[in-house]
């Protein structure tokens, strides 16, 4: 059981990381600090989005319009750690499992 609630912790801790770059890489994008022609740079652009945005669209659904600021990858970082929390100490203790 330490196995399954090992992976589900590392798949979340990797998706964290996933929406920080994903994120960074949409400021970057829009002030244009990246070629945004090239086409190795446009092929990350378009895994960040295909990654990360099944995940945010349901959130900006529910958030009102805040001019240009996107507050869901806060949204949903609070929710990736409050999932996490939950395994480590609800979930966990309950199989034995000291995480």
């Amino acid at each position: 059981m330490y196995a399954l609630l090992a992976t589900i912790d590392l798949a979340l801790q990797i998706y964290i990381w996933i929406l920080v770059g994903s994120a960074i890489f949409s400021w970057l994008y829009a002030f244009n600090v990246i070629n945004s022609h090239n086409q190795f740079v446009n092929q990350i652009g378009t895994f960040l989005y295909n990654i990360t945005e099944p995940a945010l669209r349901p959130i900006r659904r529910f958030l009102p319009n805040l001019g240009g600021i996107d507050i869901s990858p806060i949204i949903l970082l609070l929710i990736i750690f409050f999932i996490r929390m939950l395994l480590a100490t609800s979930v966990a203790p309950v199989f034995g499992v000291r995480m």
